[in-house]
């Protein structure tokens, strides 16, 4: 019997298989590979509330608080990048922050109602700073009596142009043109997509820390290790505080950092250096708090009446659409990291056309730039583990609220900058590591499937990058024609990282080598999430993504 079992000699001119030398006895090792083999998971396991789930009130208003900070960083760096270029004042750059935060409300609900109704909080974007710029510099140009009167102007040029504008998006979604090209996507798509919508926003990341290194260095080691390394040592001791260090670990991190560079400020660490060191480290340099009003709603055309152009309104269509392309690539990574499935094509319509009447309303209510998905507020659900519905749309009452009560939004937008740009290290990094999860579905030792995800990956950050140099250094973008609307129009499209890289990776995932290579592109996993014909689309579509009501009584299918 023992004989029966013993291996049988390795044929003739074979060697002998690893861990088996001549004359030695064979030795039992498992395949290689074997113990680090993952079978690929649709959606994360470790999430503690998935999109439709709730935490307890209490919980939901901590987190929506942290989400509000969150996006508010973001939404001061734009207003800090093209209110001064505007000729404004720290006033109208109040003014503008409570525009963005009360239009951000309005537009986060209309997503989480009747959009995605995914988790996704929508902010400003800074695809809009190509063409908000150039409006800006030619309003310049033109002989007015002041700056405020300059502001004025440029303001209601921008608002006419954002309103024209964002009928394109509401064309591309409404028409479900948009959700037509979404059907074309696959995992190998989605992988660089996903991934530089997170590292293409590197430059408010680290290059803002070491603007004031003493204060968002600290902050960034902080929030690493009070979130990831704490709770592990408090898990063995009391779960309640490992939860606590989990879940609002960055409160405090904010409130230490904040606190030490208030402590910087009053001791005089920043009286004899730069007075660009001096808006990025102290803590008073703002000058919101003085110049918020106590109580502001913002009304449509606040300005005064739109300016309506056409090779402005051309020219902001670029950023219209980029803020689709852009939008796109966040749901994806939103619906992973919410426990959600990829999102439909015709729920991705919906989204861009819902999209575009929210931009319609940001030129109408006088905010400069329109809206786009906040990359840093994806991150943030990562993080948390909680990737609730309800959170978001109860972080709606905050940015409203601090909107409409001027001073205290303008307490925490006071917060120096490099303390926001510590944490979106974090975020950032997070969002671009879950494109790289959309790779388990696909075969990844594919050489098309490498070459389609190596070069979209690479152009999607370094056309955006070179457009960046080039603006740096000459002032301008590359396209410099006799017309400006095309010149803003090329410039806002390839400096965005998430835009190129949707353009390279489903223009060559569709046309290289498409028959044959279905099962290696990860097809049979992705369309049954795409496609919304019965008995063919995915089931647990309706459960994440149906209206709240029962719409398809009132208003027919081919509608929605």
């Amino acid at each position: 019997m023992g004989e029966m079992n013993q291996p049988p000699p390795p044929p003739v001119g074979v060697p002998p298989p690893m861990g088996m030398g001549m004359g030695m006895q064979p030795m039992m090792n498992p395949p290689v590979g074997a113990g680090a083999m993952h079978p690929p998971h649709e959606q994360f396991h470790h999430l503690a509330y998935c999109v439709h789930s709730n935490p307890s009130w209490v919980q939901v208003a901590g987190l929506a608080f942290l989400h509000y900070l969150v996006m508010l960083g973001s939404t001061v760096m734009l207003a800090s990048t093209i209110v001064p270029a505007m000729g404004g004042t720290p006033g109208d750059k109040a003014r503008v922050i409570q525009s963005f935060l009360f239009m951000s409300g309005i537009n986060t609900l209309l997503q989480t109602l009747v959009g995605t109704r995914l988790p996704t909080i929508m902010n400003a974007s800074f695809a809009f700073v190509i063409p908000v710029l150039s409006i800006a510099k030619e309003v310049e140009s033109q002989d007015l009596v002041d700056n405020h009167e300059r502001f004025r102007h440029t303001m209601r040029t921008i608002q006419g142009a954002l309103i024209v504008s964002s009928i394109l998006n509401m064309i591309l979604g409404f028409s479900r043109v948009w959700g037509a090209y979404a059907k074309k996507f696959s995992p190998v798509i989605m992988t660089p997509v996903v991934c530089v919508v997170g590292l293409g926003l590197f430059q408010i990341g680290f290059p803002q820390v070491g603007k004031c290194v003493e204060i968002g260095l600290p902050m960034l080691i902080l929030a690493i290790v009070v979130q990831q390394y704490v709770p592990h040592y408090f898990r063995h001791m009391h779960d309640r505080t490992s939860f606590l260090f989990e879940r609002y670990s960055l409160l405090l991190c904010i409130s230490i950092v904040w606190a030490f560079a208030a402590i910087l400020t009053a001791a005089g660490a920043y009286n004899r250096v730069s007075l660009k060191t001096q808006q990025h480290c102290r803590t008073d340099k703002s000058f919101l708090m003085s110049s918020a009003p106590w109580i502001k709603i913002p009304f449509p055309f606040q300005w005064g009446m739109p300016i309506f152009t056409a090779g402005h309104s051309f020219g902001m269509m670029g950023a219209v659409l980029v803020s689709a392309f852009e939008s796109t690539g966040a749901h994806f990574a939103t619906a992973r990291l919410a426990g959600a499935t990829p999102p439909p094509a015709h729920v991705l319509s919906r989204s861009i056309g819902l999209q575009g009447i929210g931009q319609f309303l940001e030129g109408m209510f006088g905010a400069p730039a329109g809206s786009s998905v906040s990359v840093e507020n994806i991150g943030l659900l990562g993080l948390t583990k909680v990737g609730s519905r309800r959170v978001i749309q109860i972080s709606t009452g905050f940015m409203i609220f601090f909107s409409i009560f001027g001073k205290f939004g303008a307490f925490f937008a006071s917060i120096p900058l490099p303390i926001f740009a510590a944490i979106y290290c974090i975020l950032f990094g997070i969002v671009a590591a879950v494109g790289v999860s959309f790779g388990q579905f696909q075969n990844n030792n594919s050489i098309r499937n490498i070459y389609i995800i190596g070069l979209s990956l690479f152009l999607g950050i370094s056309i955006p990058q070179y457009f960046s140099e080039y603006t740096a250094s000459a002032g301008r973008g590359p396209a410099h024609t006799n017309a400006g609307w095309f010149n803003d129009i090329i410039n806002t499209v390839f400096g965005s990282g998430p835009t190129v890289a949707l353009i390279v990776a489903s223009g060559l995932d569709n046309t290289l080598e498409v028959r044959g290579h279905e099962a290696d592109r990860g097809l049979s996993w992705f369309i049954p999430f795409l496609r919304r014909r019965k008995g063919y689309s995915d089931p647990r579509n309706e459960e994440f993504y149906s209206y709240p009501i029962r719409v398809h009584d009132f208003i027919p299918s081919r509608f929605l």
